[in-house]
């Protein structure tokens, strides 16, 4: 729907956001553009989470799956981006929430009216002076210079050229793509001699950015050039308000200002009065208050799965920062009735759901401070058993099971002179990000376009995989390397289109199936079959022969690899009714995986499930399994379905039809995959593991019937090999590690106990070194092969010999094989510690050069790095720092 046109603003120059906003959109609308309102942050494209670029909506009609709704169009884009969260509030310009304003041109005009217009607005309308302007061009790209140098008067020594990571745009690996050209604004143009940098965002701020759409880039990586070109541009609105408005950065502009007044009013503190990092607190809370306000107006609600997971952890780093400053009570619901007032004129449907958004985040906030509540006690209970260090899997139950972050984590820990385990963290986290990304699947662009275009052509696939695996059917359509082609031939990779199939296609979290498709000398291996609205692609390879379009030709599924399908499809809807008969029956599935040779359930749960209960859901499948019960399939409406009692599947959309598996008395579900005819086809269930794959969110892996011989057979082979190994039983193993975890526990021990003596003996041998400063000692030295606790002791049993007045600091590799792992320690008396100087900041500072970090107490701390070759350095660094300071303190 467009915009009715736009009030004319004054001839004045634009300052405040608004009128910046809608100079931009009046311009080009004058030039014949159509206005179109902001797309939602949740975006129609299922390949991405959020609404992460102004072109994005435009996706399908540069790809040519759609017709635009004019040739040209503006928008005022919202747009929401995570991958850089961490340097929000930093950075001058990183933000989650932004606008970006773009004209874009589907097939119509091209470089010479978007160059020109880019300039003109930006001289004539934002009325930047030229000489404050630079462009970057693409540096194979001679014909936007000539635009910019002959047309537009650019100083060719304002005109740079920057490589394709920089100034070349693409959709993807595959797809339309080309050269772009930005505008930047020179905060520093009296620096006329000196070489330009680009990436000096000290001087300079890129706002406009041109893309070229000029070419199509196909598997091979070929650039192919476009019969239509295309023009897609985008404005920082929140740059160009900070180049207009004159101020430092982003944040203190008025489209983030008084939301940062705001949150600074509610912690009654001054934002100009504050340190560095009371002020980045204060931007982050008003950074984040206008992305989740959007989010929440948008329909998104938090989770911990995908976009609500996007608004739950922003909205948990608001009520974070807001505690660093002190503000102790719920704040949101405030924040949020501040975003609402500042940006409600430009989206007014955040007034029509004003009392929706101010809900959520009422109950977020409460639900997170009650989980901030839990999560302290636990802490608690791990410092009062005293311990050298919070373990990485202890930081990672809080967050895994508590939803607790890590920074919290390290702030606690840091106040009770503690460190985190991070890397052991980290391991943590990677493993459980393995396996929550364990079924994302890559996509061909350019493949995605061919089969889009042709579902709007052929009719939908006839599925008849229900009552049989063997078929005859014809050919519609053959694509090789994602291009449309009449004939393939032996050797070929294809993508096979039929009007009718056996072959299951990939959905409801089943995986396609496969077999091979047969006509006279031709034999084609399908190795999966996908849906895409309706239409099922085969994808395989031809063994053998040549296949046409219009070829009639035998369908045959594997029968095996289709049996362990239906085993595995069947028990997961098993596994689902056990997990709500034993653990709660508001569980609820968050995602599925069902292969040939197991099947896997995500479900929603704030705990792990217990050893006992998975004994108890294994017995309980495994009794309905010897039950033999029948199973039945029926379409039905789905109002029926859904008084019935049916369950949809996660992640399917339904129709007014829809098919319903009932296991009767055990489970009843929405559902077009393949399942057995009776429990007993099944055989047996066995869980193979239960696991965390997010916040809140638990992963149960099984296997079922033949699969099961397989996973039995696998482990035999591991008991045999251990008793063999341990000249024990069977059953004697777990007794026999038990006895060899014991003995080497105190050769451990041992060895600690003479790595210490070692150490302590080393470092009596370094007193001769310590240097007198003016009236304190000071000893920095490189002690390797020695793990962090014994540097520690030997540290502090050096200051008590020294006395008060010494500063020990050392730094060492623990292992001199692992050249990633650096230790330092710092060890202080109470002089040192009066004249100003702490252990855990000074150390902190050191392992920084190390690529690493840490600290603790003012007397004693201890710091990591993974940089062994910037050991030395960062010593001697140390070393000066420490002496300096001592003489003249």
């Amino acid at each position: 729907m467009a915009v009715e046109r736009l009030s004319v603003f004054s001839s004045s120059q634009p300052v405040t956001g608004e009128q910046i906003r809608n100079a931009f959109l009046e311009f080009f609308q004058d030039r014949g553009h159509l206005v179109l309102p902001s797309a939602s942050l949740v975006p129609q494209d299922p390949t991405v989470l959020l609404t992460i670029a102004g072109m994005l909506p435009f996706k399908p009609i540069f790809l040519g799956q759609e017709k635009p709704p004019a040739p040209r169009a503006t928008t005022s884009q919202k747009c929401i981006r995570t991958n850089d969260i961490e340097n929000v509030g930093h950075t001058a310009r990183h933000h989650t929430f932004f606008e970006m304003l773009g004209n874009f041109s589907f097939g119509d005009y091209f470089k010479k009216e978007a160059i020109q217009w880019a300039w003109e607005l930006s001289t004539d309308v934002y009325r930047l002076d030229p000489k404050n302007l630079v462009v970057s061009i693409f540096r194979e790209d001679d014909e936007s210079e000539e635009i910019w140098r002959d047309l537009v008067g650019v100083e060719p020594s304002r005109i740079i050229r920057m490589d394709e990571a920089d100034n070349f745009w693409s959709a993807g690996p595959t797809g339309p793509c080309g050269p772009c050209s930005e505008i930047y604004y020179d905060f520093k143009p009296e620096l006329l001699n000196e070489p330009i940098n680009l990436e000096d965002d000290t001087r300079f701020i890129e706002f406009y950015n041109l893309v070229f759409m000029q070419y199509n880039r196909d598997i091979d990586g070929v650039l192919q050039p476009l019969d239509k070109c295309n023009i897609d541009t985008g404005m920082g609105l929140e740059r160009m308000a900070q180049i207009l408005q004159k101020v430092p950065n982003n944040y203190e502009t008025d489209l983030i200002f008084p939301l940062v007044k705001t949150a600074a009013s509610i912690a009654k503190v001054d934002y100009l009065q504050l340190d560095k990092k009371g002020q980045i607190s204060l931007k982050v809370i008003g950074d984040h208050s206008r992305a989740v306000t959007q989010l929440i107006c948008d329909g998104v609600t938090a989770n911990n799965l995908g976009r609500g997971y996007v608004l739950r952890r922003l909205l948990r780093r608001m009520v974070r920062h807001g505690r660093s400053l002190g503000i102790c009570r719920p704040f949101l619901v405030d924040m949020g009735e501040a975003a609402i007032k500042l940006m409600k004129v430009a989206y007014p449907q955040l007034s029509e759901r004003h009392d929706l958004i101010l809900q959520e985040l009422e109950r977020e906030e409460a639900r997170f401070l009650t989980t901030l509540e839990r999560g302290e006690k636990l802490l608690v209970d791990v410092l009062q058993s005293k311990p050298k260090e919070i373990t990485g899997n202890q930081a990672f139950e809080l967050y895994d099971t508590y939803g607790f972050p890590i920074e919290l984590t390290q702030e606690i820990a840091q106040e009770n002179g503690l460190s985190v385990d991070l890397e052991a963290f980290e391991k943590a986290m990677e493993a459980q990000r393995q396996r929550a990304k364990a079924a994302t699947v890559s996509i061909d662009l350019t493949l995605q376009d061919s089969i889009d275009k042709i579902t709007t052509s052929i009719a939908n696939t006839d599925f008849l995989g229900y009552e049989a695996l063997e078929t005859k059917s014809q050919v519609q359509a053959l694509f090789v390397k994602g291009k449309s082609v009449l004939q393939a031939v032996d050797g070929d990779i294809i993508q096979l289109v039929l009007d009718s199939t056996s072959f299951y296609g990939e959905g409801g979290g089943q995986i396609g199936d496969r077999g091979v498709v047969v006509h006279d000398q031709c034999v084609v291996q399908i190795d999966a079959v996908v849906r895409n609205k309706g239409v099922f692609v085969h994808m395989g390879h031809i063994k053998e022969g040549v296949l046409n379009v219009g070829d009639v030709v035998e369908v045959h599924v594997d029968r095996v690899a289709r049996a362990r399908a239906r085993i595995n499809h069947t028990s997961t809807h098993l596994l689902q009714s056990a997990l709500k008969q034993i653990i709660d029956p508001n569980i609820s599935q968050a995602g599925s995986l069902v292969n040939f040779d197991r099947l896997r359930f995500d479900f929603h749960s704030p705990y792990p499930v217990k050893s006992v209960e998975i004994n108890q859901i294994e017995t309980l499948i495994n009794q309905w399994i010897v039950e033999a019960h029948a199973l039945s399939t029926q379409e039905m409406s789905i109002e029926d379905a859904k008084s019935a009692g049916a369950i949809a599947m996660f992640g399917e959309k339904y129709g007014d039809q829809v098919r319903v598996v009932d296991v009767p008395g055990i489970s009843m579900e929405l559902c077009g995959g393949t399942h057995v005819g009776n429990t007993a086809e099944i055989g047996a269930f066995k869980i193979v593991s239960e696991v965390g794959i997010a916040a809140g969110v638990r992963r149960i892996e099984a296997v079922a019937g033949p699969a099961i011989l397989d996973y039995l057979q696998e482990r035999d082979v591991v008991v045999k090999e251990l008793s063999e190994r341990f000249k024990v039983k069977p059953t004697e193993i777990v007794e026999r590690v038990l006895s060899l975890q014991e003995e080497i526990k105190a050769k451990n021990k041992d060895l600690a106990q003479a790595l210490q003596e070692l150490a302590v003996a080393k470092a009596a041998a370094l007193v001769g070194k310590v240097q007198n400063i003016a009236s304190s000692q000071l000893l920095v030295e490189r002690l390797d092969a020695i793990e962090g606790d014994a540097l520690q002791i030997v540290a502090q049993d050096l200051v008590v010999q020294l006395g008060e007045n010494a500063a020990v600091v050392f730094g060492g590799l623990p292992d001199e094989t692992n050249q990633n792992k650096v230790i330092f320690v710092a060890a202080f008396g109470s002089d040192i510690i009066s004249s100003g100087l702490e252990a855990g900041k000074f150390i902190g500072r050191i392992a920084k050069l190390c690529g690493g970090g840490g600290g603790g107490r003012a007397n004693l701390a201890q710091a990591g790095g993974r940089e062994a070759k910037a050991l030395n350095q960062a010593l001697d660094f140390a070393r000066r720092e420490l002496a300096e300071s001592l003489a003249t303190s």
